[in-house]
């Protein structure tokens, strides 16, 4: 059963007709599927787990990973409950007074003895046997005390001065322990700013080295570098904790550092409204991607602030555009559960880290519901912000150098498009290639793994929206067969043209010179992408393949055309939700032919998909030509014909090498409507950034 709001209004919010009171129903919603799950009071909220391979518990004699399973499914369906409890103290789901269910499983949940414990800090360390351990819990004591935040008067003020101190001494233990350092440092700030607040000693000197290692992760443009990559934890992390943490704690003990979280959380505003999508749709991209709208919690974030910048009525329009994106789909849960996956079960975007109540990180998402009812982020006008001054064939590109991000929104289809750079991954992580190393991320295309092979490629062969370079002096059965670019290394934007360069199989132990690389040169059209890449290849004949984005099969009409030499091949069809969907793909220069592949379980939109890539070959130890790669992928949400200039857009290519290869100089790309784009890669070397 999906979700419909019983409360609607249209002329508050024109886009999405979404209140506050139909946010409240959307938690109940989610809250009713969870709890029908819930057999007695007594239970902990532990949900159905459909995969199991991947997910933790990894292993009965995992006493821990049972105990962090307890925990998150506790802490993150609190993120829901709480500001409803807020609300309503007498909110009854499935025959539970949520208050109380909360109130006494946040209880047992701390005291040792109980068997419903968590683990103490201290217990877990002696069940590991590893004294310098990180643990699932401290991530999910941070959501604990966010929410005894904003349940305060419910719950925690309604605790014996006994309970309080247990609760307190759980917390304590993790605020001070080891931590990840990274995102990880903002769980025990925000333990340590709530017992502080809540007259508990704490040791300040730890809580600002952490403090002030955050800042040192500060990149630019809003964004946060956490480990090495940028994704959303920058927003539904960074830009959610540190703004509650100036509430707690910095404005007041910490101000230079509270300032410059404030200052940051600020400049974030300036452009995050630019990835998400005309219907406020949120992207597959980077880790966690279970957590789903989770990424508009930034939005809250910034509104928490004393300066706060963002724009109510667009930031509301956004986060319900998001909401409806998940909750109105049949298959975003499972037995009433958020499944693990994007839109239904999907195991290739499953990481280790997460169990079956991982997803309820998406209940961030409803902390807005903390702000009154008299807020301006309910009482403002849903606005679209630079969707509604765009023309009907414009693209708003904007290009971040800071987190290496670069995001085009075409109102020609209403879909937004995330290139992105700075990408370093191990050359056998598939996983992590899938989500950071497309060379586009699409809102209405969500990535695809590794299609299954036709009759004329092998395994692995063929990647969704990434090049694949296949050694063509091995053996088909021969390892390392196949190299990937593992590696994205971020150049910057320079007259309307994106450059960023890719290496395959990049390893730290070899020079770049033995490695095979492609420098990445693409700019935008009204409904997609141009690409006019160069080969980089150090000696070995080799074959290429390129994949457009993954297409929904259900029911797919294919055509084939060709045009003054170029090749194109258009996809016609459904999602899984019947709306219609089309894609093309075009070759130019340097490539040689287009294939289709048609496979099952790949594509986290519908069981069947279908992918178009394009393929060439240069088999001479050391080529001369061509060295340019030009193609174009397009999409678009209907069903109408794409018009012969859309397909076929080049009116003319000129290189500058005599041979007409593209092995120096610029490359002006000439288009049928007018536009001109030269790509030049001189001086790439002396400016890549990781």
């Amino acid at each position: 059963m999906v979700f419909h709001a019983k409360t609607l209004d249209f002329n508050v919010s024109p886009y999405t007709g979404l209140t506050r009171q139909s946010w409240i129903e959307a938690g109940e919603y989610l809250l009713e599927g969870i709890f029908e799950n819930i057999k007695s009071f007594d239970d902990p909220v532990v949900m159905p787990r459909k995969e199991t391979e991947v997910t933790y518990p990894h292993s009965a004699d995992a006493v821990w990973e049972f105990k962090a399973e307890y925990f998150e499914g506790l802490t993150r369906t609190l993120f829901i409950a709480a500001p409803l409890i807020h609300d309503n103290p007498e909110l009854t789901v499935c025959g539970y007074n949520l208050r109380e269910y909360y109130k006494s499983h946040i209880l047992r949940s701390c005291i040792p003895e109980d068997p419903q414990s968590v683990g103490t800090y201290r217990q877990l360390q002696e069940l590991t046997g590893d004294p310098l351990r990180t643990f699932q819990q401290t991530v999910e004591t941070c959501a604990l005390v966010i929410c005894l935040w904003i349940s305060k008067e419910q719950i925690w003020d309604t605790y014996t001065k006994e309970e309080k101190d247990i609760i307190a001494g759980f917390l304590s233990d993790y605020a001070h322990g080891n931590t990840v350092p990274q995102n990880w440092r903002l769980f025990n700030m925000l333990d340590m700013a709530f017992l502080h607040m809540e007259g508990y000693p704490v040791d300040e000197t730890i809580m600002l080295e952490h403090a002030k290692s955050i800042l040192d992760y500060y990149a630019g443009d809003g964004w946060y570098r956490d480990g090495h990559s940028f994704d959303y934890y920058s927003c539904w992390a960074f830009n959610v904790y540190a703004p509650i943490w100036n509430q707690w704690y910095g404005y007041e003990h910490a101000p230079y550092l509270a300032q410059k979280f404030e200052e940051y959380s600020n400049r974030l505003m300036e452009s995050y409204d630019g990835f998400f999508d005309r219907d406020g749709f949120t992207n597959m991209w980077g880790r966690s991607n279970i957590y789903r709208n989770a990424a508009t919690s930034a939005f809250d974030g910034n509104l928490m602030l004393r300066h706060a910048t963002a724009d109510p009525g667009l930031a509301r329009r956004i986060s319900s555009g998001s909401l409806l994106q998940f909750l109105t789909r049949e298959d975003f849960r499972f037995k009433g559960v958020p499944t693990l996956g994007f839109y239904g079960q999907f195991t290739p975007l499953v990481q280790g880290y997460s169990c079956a109540e991982s997803p309820f990180w998406l209940g961030k998402a409803f902390l807005c519901l903390h702000l009154p009812a008299d807020h301006p982020f309910w009482t403002a006008k849903e606005n679209n912000g630079a969707w509604e001054a765009l023309g009907e064939r414009e693209t708003r590109v904007t290009a971040l150098d800071g987190p290496a991000l670069c995001v085009s929104n075409h109102q020609a289809n209403g879909e937004t498009v995330l290139r992105s750079g700075k990408v370093v991954k191990n050359k056998d992580d598939r996983h992590g290639m899938w989500n950071y190393s497309k060379l586009c991320f699409n809102t209405k295309y969500p990535w695809e793994s590794e299609p299954d092979h036709g009759s004329d490629t092998l395994p692995g062969e063929v990647e969704s929206q990434q090049y694949v370079l296949r050694d063509l002096t091995r053996a088909e059965d021969a390892p390392d067969l196949f190299e990937r670019a593992n590696v994205t290394f971020w150049h910057g934007q320079k007259e309307q043209v994106l450059y960023r360069r890719q290496f395959f199989n990049y390893e730290l132990s070899k020079e770049t010179h033995w490695m095979n690389a492609l420098n990445l040169a693409d700019f935008t059209v009204p409904y997609g992408v141009i690409r006019a890449d160069k080969l980089r290849l150090y000696g070995h004949p080799a074959a290429l393949t390129l994949g457009a984005y993954g297409f929904p099969d259900n029911g797919t009409e294919i055509r084939q055309l060709e045009k003054e030499g170029a090749k194109a091949v258009v996809l016609k069809g459904h999602d899984f939700t019947g709306r219609e969907k089309q894609l093309a793909m075009t070759i130019y220069d340097g490539w040689e032919e287009l294939g289709l592949l048609h496979s099952e379980g790949t594509n986290p939109d519908s069981e069947k998909s279908v992918v178009v890539y394009a393929k060439t070959a240069r088999r001479e130890l050391y080529h001369f030509g061509p060295y340019v790669l030009i193609s174009q992928v397009i999409t678009k949400e209907s069903l109408e014909d794409f018009s012969e200039e859309e397909l076929f857009p080049i009116e003319k290519v000129e290189y500058t090498d005599p041979e007409g290869l593209g092995s120096y100089g610029p490359v002006r790309i000439t288009l049928k409507d007018g536009t001109v784009r030269t790509v030049d890669f001189e001086g790439m070397e002396g400016k890549l950034e990781l």
